[in-house]
């Protein structure tokens, strides 16, 4: 009777995600959603099955793709696979949410890095080549804007500033992959909560933001690349690379438990949910002056535990 289930939900699920993907393949605006919704017939399957018959759906998936689409659009199925087949097999074990999400984040990483890697070999496209091609035209216009404008003298050394941004931006590919992975887990498992509840009557749901909290490892990693930013390290090396992105990505992560203090704080002296959605929103706007401040207090949060005192104080 299992077996039977597990093929039924498989051959209606599989289905589904194939006309999805059809409808994502000729209905171009359908794209622009299409990353966070394919992956929630594999979310729902793994949620009620776990990852072994995912995987084997998962391969028919890849077949039925190259059958009815093209070859092209594999990474697609392997992202959304991948991705949905992590988050459905945390909801499956019971998983916390904020689990959930790091498990789908990971399948997600590793979901991009096959599209990355299978551009390269199959479609014989470097990303970084092309990024740095693209970052030279833009340079390259740059400075013919400046000079039409009667700017030439200081074309040179916006030039080297210019070079020197978009050379980060480059190193910093691994942060942006992961940043990403992080964004499309977040948006297909509560997107997949949705449809579960719906379907099967659950009442799954992330909890308050204000209750999101980070390990407190992560502010001495932080600090350990801050330390080791210091030194004279080779920009063209390996080391700087990984440092300059696991700094980067740790900055991103206190920016979000300075935001979800904020909403803390807030929600523990009965202000309006209005004054937090303010600061996210000015953070966006004025983000040279006001991540920093937002970082920071995310530090203090972990480091010093400062909503458990505040709690403390409160009683």
């Amino acid at each position: 009777m299992n077996q039977s289930k597990i093929v039924t939900d498989g051959a209606l699920l599989i289905a589904v995600y194939i006309v999805m993907l059809l409808i994502t393949m000729f209905v171009p605006l359908v794209s622009l959603v299409a990353p966070f919704v394919l992956p929630v017939p594999f979310i729902i399957f793994a949620s009620r099955h776990d990852w072994k018959p995912s995987f084997l759906l998962l391969a028919v998936a890849l077949i039925l793709t190259v059958f009815f689409a093209t070859i092209f659009t594999l990474p697609v199925t392997v992202l959304s696979g991948i991705g949905g087949i992590m988050i459905g097999s945390a909801i499956h074990r019971k998983l916390s949410p904020y689990e959930t999400w790091a498990r789908g984040t990971l399948g997600f990483v590793m979901g991009l890095l096959f599209a990355f890697a299978f551009t390269q070999f199959v479609f014989q496209v470097n990303l970084v080549t092309e990024l740095n091609q693209m970052f030279d035209e833009t340079a390259d216009t740059t400075i013919g804007l400046m000079e039409q404008f009667n700017m030439a003298d200081l074309a040179e050394e916006e030039l080297e500033v210019i070079e020197q941004q978009m050379e980060m931006l480059t190193t910093l590919l691994p942060v942006m992959i992961a940043f990403l992975a992080i964004m499309m887990a977040f948006v297909s498992q509560w997107i997949g909560y949705k449809a579960l509840n719906r379907l099967e009557r659950k009442k799954l749901a992330f909890p308050p933001f204000r209750s999101f909290r980070l390990p407190i490892s992560l502010v001495w990693i932080y600090f350990f690349t801050v330390i080791f930013m210091f030194f004279d390290l080779d920009q063209s090396g390996t080391l700087y690379m990984a440092v300059n992105n696991v700094q980067m990505l740790a900055g991103m992560l206190m920016a979000l438990q300075g935001f979800s203090f904020i909403f803390y704080y807030a929600h523990l002296k009965n202000k309006s949910k209005a004054l937090p959605i303010m600061s996210v929103i000015l953070t966006l706007l004025f983000p040279v002056l006001l991540l920093y401040l937002v970082r920071l207090l995310g530090i203090i949060d972990i480091g010093f535990s400062l909503r458990d005192r505040l709690s403390e104080g409160k009683k």
